[in-house]
């Protein structure tokens, strides 16, 4: 077993950072997408965007975007976790935020082209349906059709 600065071997270091980033992502693309928070993100859009100060302004921006609010999030799990990777100090603290935050966006980049696909999926199908629904019904008759 190859064991770096931190006692712990490469291949379970790559565990914990896959691992962690899942619920980085998911609480990241909860809180910037899901229906359950609209409003509040709503609001955070709003004073994004009319704020007086800038730094208002960029404070509820990363409420809005994914890839700003992950950071965060990640953050705090490293800091819940005290994951570090390669280093045992704050270098490898910091390596690991950093990893963190790369491997939960390709988890929400991922997620997002599937729910993406899954949508244009529906669509077409909807379409379809129509389609195949006038298709079936009869023709209507007209009134001098009927004399």
């Amino acid at each position: 077993m190859d064991l770096n600065a931190t006692g712990q071997s490469l291949g379970h270091q790559a565990s914990l950072l896959f691992l962690l980033a899942i619920p980085v992502a998911c609480v990241a693309w909860t809180v910037t997408h899901e229906e359950i928070l609209r409003e509040p993100r709503e609001y955070c859009v709003d004073r994004s965007k009319s704020a007086p100060s800038l730094l208002t302004r960029k404070f509820f921006y990363l409420f809005t975007c994914e890839y700003c609010f992950s950071h965060y999030v990640a953050l705090f799990f490293v800091w819940l976790t005290r994951f570090h990777l390669l280093l045992p100090d704050w270098r490898g603290y910091l390596i690991g935020g950093f990893a963190l935050v790369f491997v939960a966006n390709t988890y929400m980049s991922a997620f997002g082209e599937l729910r993406l696909e899954i949508r244009q999926d529906r669509q077409r199908i909807a379409r379809n349906e129509a389609q195949d629904g006038k298709r079936l019904q009869p023709a209507p008759i007209k009134a001098r059709d009927r004399q």
